[in-house]
């Protein structure tokens, strides 16, 4: 809770207001008229008060928007078994097949099993209903933030310029286009810092990482009946 303090010196001249985090109340404090005031006894708080009279107000409740982030969902229920196992089967699922399509890529130096593919798998899975695992941002941010990775690669060489203004273009082309997609935004730094990448050149906006997303959203589009149709 938010301490509000009013300080009021012998002249009577306002000072300024000091917030601080205190829950103490002076007894020297009344309610006249709608407002604090002030008894005629003379209340010292610590040293740097000696010659001032002050009074605590309670603010509004400041501090509950902070906490409301580092607590669940008020109201959410826990998740069914099938809630939980639907969707991590599906991602083993994903990461089996790809892992397969390894071994027959591997004489081409090719892999399918790329990092941002495993952020994909838990935004269509476990929140597809979620901005972010719309098929149109999927695909839209994956191919455009690609190929930003490949331009800034091109335009700068590797090193921290290249990933910086990767990153802000990317981020600038997802808001644009209305696509945002996380798991997108670690593209271009993949492809930047991917040595084994860059003789891809920009053909790294269809593959892996849009390739790849089409398998996923055929798993999803599993895993979503099953949840529906199969609980448990």
């Amino acid at each position: 809770m938010g301490m509000q303090i009013h300080a009021r010196s012998f002249n009577q001249i306002l000072l300024p207001q000091i917030h601080l985090p205190s829950l103490y109340l002076p007894p020297s404090c009344n309610f006249i008229s709608g407002k604090w005031g002030l008894k005629k006894e003379k209340k010292v708080l610590g040293s740097w008060a000696r010659r001032k009279k002050v009074c605590i107000v309670s603010s509004s409740n400041v501090g509950a928007p902070l906490w409301e982030n580092w607590v669940p969902e008020k109201g959410s229920k826990a998740p069914l078994l099938s809630d939980v196992l639907w969707p991590s089967a599906g991602a083993f699922a994903a990461m089996a097949i790809l892992g397969k399509i390894d071994q027959i890529l591997a004489p081409k130096g090719i892999s399918m099993t790329i990092a941002p593919l495993g952020a994909v798998c838990a935004v269509l899975f476990a929140t597809p209903a979620s901005p972010g695992a719309k098929k149109y941002n999927v695909f839209v941010a994956q191919i455009g933030c690609a190929a930003i990775g490949v331009l800034a690669f091109s335009l700068f060489g590797p090193g921290w310029l290249a990933r910086s203004a990767a990153l802000a273009a990317a981020v600038a082309f997802m808001i644009l286009t209305r696509s945002v997609h996380p798991p997108a935004a670690s593209l271009p730094l993949l492809f930047i810092d991917g040595v084994k990448l860059h003789h891809l050149n920009f053909w790294y906006a269809l593959f892996p990482g849009a390739a790849g997303c089409i398998l996923l959203c055929l798993i999803q589009e599993m895993v979503c009946y099953l949840k529906d149709n199969l609980k448990f």
